[in-house]
């Protein structure tokens, strides 16, 4: 009787595998958030157009030149797809907290929304290299 029980409570407790990477994900777009986009907005939205910043340095030729390149490929991954999964992963649990939804769906659905826009985003920038 005491083995029937033991059975029952472990199947009822399943361990997801696959959480470390979420959470991993989660941790590192966190930080992307936090360090890298306030420089991109501080470049891009405040120097750039107060005229802080030579006019050519981000002319159309170099942005699209750095774009276009392997570190344009590492940054585009480290400013727009791992904030993806961060938001992503906080929008999970989100949904968790509040119950809304089924865990399984919201996973699926959420995650692979993010990886489907980091796929979009990072085929521009290799479309990029060959055009």
């Amino acid at each position: 009787m005491e083995k029937i029980a033991m059975n029952k409570h472990r199947s009822q407790h399943k361990q997801a595998f696959d959480e470390p990477l979420w959470w991993g994900l989660f941790s590192a777009g966190g930080v992307c958030f936090a360090v890298l986009l306030p420089a991109v907005i501080l470049f891009i939205a405040i120097l750039l157009p107060l005229g802080l910043l030579p006019a050519d340095a981000l002319s159309y030729e170099r942005a699209s030149a750095l774009l276009f390149s392997v570190p344009g490929f590492l940054f585009v991954g480290a400013v727009v797809c791992l904030p993806l999964f961060h938001a992503a992963h906080r929008l999970r649990h989100g949904l968790f907290d509040i119950s809304v939804g089924n865990d399984a769906l919201n996973k699926k659905l959420m995650y692979g929304g993010a990886a489907l826009l980091s796929i979009v985003a990072l085929g521009i920038v290799v479309a990029g290299f060959f055009s």
